[in-house]
């Protein structure tokens, strides 16, 4: 699937991951993306299906959860489902493991399909992108590294991003067009994106503040230029009506 010995999901489901959103920062960090799924997503209908594949991570259960959805986590392996300890007695809240890119669901199983932290790390990403498609009956929301944005200076930062973050992974960067264009193949149309930051995570991560970090993105924002270079992008696809 990868180039990864380990699964993406795997490695983005562990504590070790978790970690690099703890703290003042990490926090900022996951109220922006959740701030930026929310105005995409809506509220959602009560009993609204929701599949969230390589979701271990567990960073969008309390989003979906806050909207009303009821959300089933997808990963890779058993492991993949330890940090939904919190919400072992919910029962709107499930967990299934099996393939990424065979998903054991039927066709348009799901109202939504979620996609995050995990497109970037996988090769056929293509085929990941028909699988999530597949089992949607409306909508799917993934999360990119955008190569319209300062990631285009990605390999020379990386070493930079390692030193900071320590187990940072290598990693694709798409552009809106490849991404819109996969989702097109499979019958779906991007009707909504938000650019997260336009300053790289990792200079966010080494300046250590989460006052320090808004100050940084402010400026750009009131310029409007997180609509155009901010990353990771989240990208929500429709399911466009027959014959169209």
């Amino acid at each position: 699937m990868t180039g990864h010995a380990v699964a993406p999901d795997v490695e983005s489901s562990s504590a070790a991951y978790a970690r690099r959103f703890a703290g003042p920062v990490g926090e900022w960090f996951l109220a922006r993306q959740a701030a930026c799924l929310s105005e995409l997503i809506g509220a959602l209908a009560p009993g609204t299906e929701v599949l969230d594949v390589g979701g271990g991570h567990a960073q969008l259960v309390p989003v979906i959860r806050a909207a009303g959805g009821r959300i089933t986590v997808f990963g890779s392996d058993p492991s993949c489902g330890e940090r939904l300890a919190p919400w072992r007695d919910d029962p709107a809240v499930r967990f299934d493991t099996g393939n990424l890119l065979h998903l054991p669901y039927d066709d348009r199983r799901f109202d939504v399909v979620l996609c995050f932290r995990l497109l970037p790390h996988v090769d056929d990403w293509r085929r990941l992108v028909a699988q999530l498609c597949r089992v949607s009956a409306r909508q799917v929301l993934v999360d990119y590294p955008s190569r319209r944005s300062i990631n285009v200076f990605a390999d020379r930062l990386f070493g930079m991003k390692k030193g900071v973050e320590g187990d940072t992974r290598p990693f694709t960067l798409f552009s809106p067009r490849e991404v819109s264009g996969a989702f097109a193949t499979n019958g779906f149309a991007v009707t909504g994106e938000r650019g997260q930051f336009v300053w790289p995570m990792a200079l966010h991560r080494a300046l250590g503040s989460a006052a320090a970090a808004r100050t940084l993105e402010w400026i750009p924002a009131l310029l409007g230029m997180p609509a155009m270079l901010g990353s990771p992008r989240i990208a929500r696809a429709e399911r466009r009506p027959a014959g169209r």
